[in-house]
């Protein structure tokens, strides 16, 4: 077989494993955005279809006629939204310390970090509860935004650290001859070199918190103060038998397409800031 040939076939059996993965990857999202628009006729019928034949808008209709989801959207909002600004704060600050400060131990403070990151949730779930009952956090934002950044926190340090590390230390050594102090230099030069790993890292920890389920499971115990993931864990139909898959399914696209997008937008800056480093030269 000539060189030609067993390239045409590598090209061609990549190409077919790339659309595979693809699709592996999509269906599950697809499939939830057929199923919320079909009535439930469809939803129970025997042979299901790839394009709903009636389609409608209703089960978005109902989710936030029949349900506070809206206050759930905002709880995950204003938690993820929190948990990621303290995260990147103090991971940043962190992050250069580690990078550029010499001291001693360094690889073991990072080993600890790491393997901080490591711990299952479920292992300090009792622990925390306790805490937060007794520093009166249960139902709070606080009792969630300070777990969310406890588990976060090692992560985006170790992220950061690596993408701060592998910055020239040069524009920064001319920085400080030209009179710029380290926390002037860090604001802005440091931090606007290092958008990109900013912008993945924080993105990271953004859908970490909008898509966790355990912690805010347990710590917030009244339907007012659900994050979506738990909100929609507890949909309910009107009997005690009957499942809403419709009303799932469309909560389930109402969260999961604005992460979607953010993705797409940011995909740039995702790649270039977790790919930062990798080449050196």
């Amino acid at each position: 077989m000539s060189t030609k040939a067993k390239k045409l076939i590598f090209k061609v059996t990549l190409t077919i494993a790339v659309i595979f993965v693809l699709i592996w990857c999509i269906f599950p999202f697809y499939w939830a955005v057929v199923s919320s628009l079909k009535p439930n006729i469809e939803l129970f019928d025997p042979n299901p279809t790839l394009l709903p034949k009636n389609p409608t808008f209703s089960n978005y209709v109902k989710v936030f006629a029949e349900r506070p989801f809206h206050v759930n959207i905002w709880n995950s909002i204003v938690v993820s939204g929190i948990t990621t600004l303290t995260t990147l704060i103090f991971g940043s600050f962190a992050g250069y310390a580690i990078a550029r400060l010499r001291m001693k131990g360094k690889a073991f403070v990072m080993a600890l970090i790491l393997s901080v990151s490591m711990f299952p949730q479920i292992s300090i779930l009792g622990s925390l509860f306790v805490i937060l009952r007794k520093l009166g956090m249960i139902n709070t934002y606080q009792g969630l935004i300070l777990p969310y950044v406890a588990i976060t926190l090692p992560l985006t340090t170790w992220i950061l650290q690596n993408f701060f590390r592998d910055l020239p230390k040069e524009i920064e050594e001319a920085a400080a001859i030209d009179g710029c102090s380290r926390l002037r230099t860090l604001f802005q030069i440091v931090f606007p070199m290092s958008a990109p790993g900013l912008v993945a890292t924080g993105l990271l920890t953004f859908i970490t918190a909008w898509n966790e389920f355990l912690f805010a499971f347990t710590f917030m115990q009244k339907p007012q103060y659900y994050t979506v993931p738990v909100a929609i864990a507890m949909f309910a139909g009107r009997t005690q038998y009957e499942q809403p898959w419709g009303q799932l399914m469309a909560a389930a696209v109402i969260v999961t397409a604005p992460l979607v997008a953010l993705v797409l937008v940011f995909q740039n800056r995702i790649i270039s800031g977790l790919s930062a480093g990798a080449v050196k030269g």
